[in-house]
């Protein structure tokens, strides 16, 4: 398994192959073994690999950092269930790519299936933020019952509960329409896109082939606005907190939310302009075929702009966490319910169940098509 030889890109079907790369592909009939030696083999899969399946090891430790927080409740706490979803979704995106590029030449047909579930894990990702963004970063999300799970025994000692309420100033007149759309239709919207994009990604397998990184890039732009409706609220309304002073326990608090979003979203243009341009290969093509091609460089910066998105979400987490008690004026709207195990793990589960129902039904359909010439290449 360890000399197996790589073939040229005209050694493999037509659909195997990628644009401007030329050589170290590995023929589309290896065994599950196969295919797991391979991560230690150079093939032209070997750094989409590791640029996707190391990050999680980085992403955990950043994650897990927020439970050592001093006051921070127990990792059980109903505060963290959209932190813990939003846990599942970056590991979910990060390990399924890692895997679709690992395994991808076992077979056309595994093949498939194996960028179907890539695609349903970037959407599970998507809700997986706005569940974040919704309860942490948006002014009206459940601060009563956060702030009063984050105190410690001194802090809560005292505190009425009547008082740990809203800010003195309404949003401004002309936010109310943000405000409406996140009270009554952000999470739906945030559902109902990423089904719409597992099922567009999902056809780029067949349909507009010649275009399909460029649909797969743009329509993720969709859940990217959808996601981000709580983000832009707050850059623009004023803050119902004040966010702690930065120490050397917590580096996060050095910058704020809005530096961490505007960074999370230059790293997505960047990986956006790699995914589509295929810069450098496209410019020396077969020099760029092992190492350095333009897939490993947007595998790198979708990681940069997750650990910016978490980032984010930490400094919002923590402002909550140790924000003082908020007074409550006659003219402010009321608070947004806190998270509830339904509304965070049950929004997930059933994504997850129709995610999966889209990539069986795409999954037999590949079956189909693919049966036949995957018979041919095993007889030769």
């Amino acid at each position: 398994m360890w000399s197996l030889p790589l073939v040229r890109h005209t050694d493999v079907p037509p659909r195997v192959t990628e644009n401007f790369i030329l050589s170290g592909y590995r023929f589309p009939n290896y065994s599950l073994r196969q295919c797991l030696a391979s991560a230690f083999r150079p093939t032209n899969e070997t750094g989409n690999f590791w640029t996707h399946f190391l990050p999680i090891f980085v992403f955990a430790f950043h994650f897990l950092e927020v439970f050592a927080w001093e006051g921070a409740p127990e990792p059980s706490n109903p505060f963290f269930y959209p932190f813990w979803n939003y846990f599942l979704g970056v590991f979910y995106l990060l390990l399924a790519s890692s895997l679709a590029h690992l395994l991808n030449s076992m077979s056309l047909i595994i093949r498939e299936i194996c960028f179907f579930v890539d695609y349903g894990t970037i959407s599970a990702y998507t809700v997986g933020s706005s569940l974040a963004y919704y309860y942490y970063i948006h002014p009206q999300a459940g601060i009563l019952e956060i702030g009063l799970w984050g105190r410690n025994a001194s802090q809560r000692k005292g505190l009425d509960i009547d008082e740990e309420v809203w800010p003195s100033t309404s949003p401004p007149s002309h936010l109310w329409g943000f405000r409406t759309f996140f009270e009554s239709l952000y999470i739906p919207s945030s559902f109902l896109v990423a089904i719409v994009c597992v099922l567009t990604c999902c056809n780029t397998r067949q349909r507009w082939r010649r275009y399909r990184y460029a649909v797969r890039t743009l329509v993720f732009l969709l859940p990217f606005f959808v996601s981000s409706t709580p983000v832009f609220y707050r850059l623009l309304s004023p803050s119902p907190y004040t966010p702690p002073a930065p120490s050397s326990s917590s580096p996060d608090l050095f910058s704020t939310m809005s530096a961490f979003f505007y960074r999370h979203c230059f790293w997505l243009v960047v990986s956006a302009i790699f995914n589509i341009s295929k810069i450098p290969e496209r410019f020396s093509p077969g020099n760029f075929d092992i190492w350095g091609h333009s897939h490993q460089w947007f595998h790198c910066c979708t990681f940069l702009s997750i650990l910016d998105e978490l980032q984010m979400i930490k400094v919002e987490m923590r402002a909550l966490l140790l924000s003082p008690a908020l007074v409550l004026s006659p003219a402010t709207p009321p608070r947004l319910p806190g998270p509830t195990l339904w509304s965070t793990y049950g929004v997930m589960v059933l994504l997850q169940v129709c995610i999966a129902s889209i990539i069986g039904w795409f999954g037999w359909d590949a079956y189909q098509i693919y049966a036949p010439e995957q018979n041919k290449l095993k007889r030769h």
